[in-house]
């Protein structure tokens, strides 16, 4: 599929070409940034889950309210 798309995508004029290659290039460093950023927060998001269980067991969390959303 992706060689279709580079077929189509090798039709379109020199400067839509450029376009989509700039566009396709920012997503990809995008999502890899995004990856990095979540494994890196791994770690923090366990030490928060953590927290708010304890907290829950201990009694000192609240039931959600729909309500007053």
């Amino acid at each position: 599929m992706l060689e279709r798309a580079f077929a189509e995508a090798g039709r379109l004029p020199p400067a839509e070409q450029d376009l989509l290659a700039a566009w396709l290039l920012a997503e990809l460093k995008e999502e890899d940034e995004f990856d990095r950023a979540i494994a890196a927060s791994g770690d923090k998001l366990a030490r928060l889950a953590g927290e708010a269980l304890a907290e829950h067991r201990a009694g000192q969390t609240e039931a959600l309210d729909r309500d007053r959303l």
